[in-house]
């Protein structure tokens, strides 16, 4: 059925999900990354907002308390400009900086190392209003739309209840000085932050959760694309097989044309044959020219007892020359004893000399 109706019933593969990563599908939730940096920006508030306070308290105490200035000159203005840009400079540079390096720290936590130029090209096909819709009304739309709802009232529910905490101090707020009152209000804004932030991060979590359900449904593949996708990894099955079969008929005419010339046959006894041939005259050492396993050792056996080719077992022998020695390849030294002597063997069985090897 699932291939008839084209119906994703399929996990995605590996190769799948990497060409997904490469396009920039990426399990990827943006209510995680802007609760993680809200609570981010609040811890950086509490470490390093004790400065920038007291610079802006500094600033505006000498603004208001100092003597009045009758200069308005240009150099005076911007004296007092860049004097104000350097201290606001000085205390929010280590802010900014931390900032911006959660941010990007927030977006590893998600995605990991991840580099897709193609999606900052511009995509026209975004403008369509059809489009459009069909996002605002599809299933993640109406999630993100029930998520948004859901946010707002935990947003205000938080900063109801820690303001609520705090109406003592709120309603002594109108008798309180200056600097204690600038504390109070800063202290209650990072915490009121702090308790949003926890509390958005706990929602984020699960829509992380349907980020990623998603994104695995989105993956999943038919029937007709799992094996389109196998037929271009490994190749077409038709393909192949006829290789495989073009290959074997080499195999095996080569065999038929190298065993009949061959000197011996050295045998395992059923499992190798290794066919080996010998001429003093025009090679320095004996040459497999054919060799096989199973079924080609079979056929090798019985083109030699067809075309009159001494079969000999030699177990040792025969595993050592199958696995060390290529076709038309010489016998290694270490073997060219035990090769000799199987010749030796085969010509007394023929009833002639043995051939003297050519000298080097």
């Amino acid at each position: 059925m699932a291939e008839s109706n084209g119906e994703k019933s399929f996990d995605a593969t590996p190769h799948r999900r990497q060409q997904a990563r490469e396009k920039g599908q990426v399990v990827q939730s943006q209510d995680l990354a802007s609760a993680l940096m809200l609570l981010a920006s609040a811890a950086l508030l509490l470490s390093f907002g004790g400065r920038l306070a007291e610079y802006l308290a500094a600033l505006l105490e000498n603004q208001l308390a100092a003597a009045p200035t009758l200069t308005a000159s240009p150099e005076h203005f911007q004296g007092q400009g860049v004097a104000v840009v350097i201290g606001l400079g000085t205390s929010l540079l280590p802010i900014l900086a931390l900032l911006a390096l959660a941010g990007v720290l927030v977006n590893l936590l998600q995605t990991g190392p991840l580099l897709t130029p193609e999606r900052l090209a511009p995509d026209f096909s975004r403008l369509s209003p059809l489009k459009g819709f069909g996002r605002i009304f599809s299933l993640q739309g109406v999630m993100r739309l029930g998520f948004g709802m859901i946010k707002v009232v935990i947003v205000v529910a938080v900063a109801a209840a820690v303001l609520w905490g705090e109406q003592t101090r709120i309603l002594e707020a109108g008798s309180m000085e200056f600097a204690p009152l600038a504390a109070f209000l800063c202290r209650i804004t990072v915490t009121t932050l702090l308790w949003v932030g926890f509390a958005l991060s706990i929602l984020a979590l699960f829509d992380f959760a349907f980020q990623k359900w998603k994104h695995e449904q989105d993956l999943k593949m038919t029937h007709q694309e799992l094996r389109e996708e196998m037929k271009n990894m490994q190749g077409d099955p038709q393909v192949a097989a006829r290789r495989r079969q073009v290959h074997r008929q080499m195999v095996l005419s080569r065999v038929g044309s190298a065993v009949p010339k061959a000197d011996v046959v050295v045998t395992n006894p059923t499992e190798l044959a290794i066919a080996i041939q010998y001429d003093p005259e025009t090679m320095a050492a004996p040459i497999v020219v054919a060799k096989g396993a199973g079924e080609l050792a079979k056929r090798i056996r019985r083109l030699a007892l067809e075309n009159n080719v001494p079969v000999v077992e030699r177990k040792p022998l025969a595993r050592l020359l199958y696995k060390e020695v290529d076709i038309n390849h010489p016998v290694p030294d270490g073997s060219y004893a035990a090769v000799a002597e199987v010749l030796a063997y085969v010509y007394q069985l023929k009833g002639k000399k043995p051939p003297r090897p050519r000298a080097a």
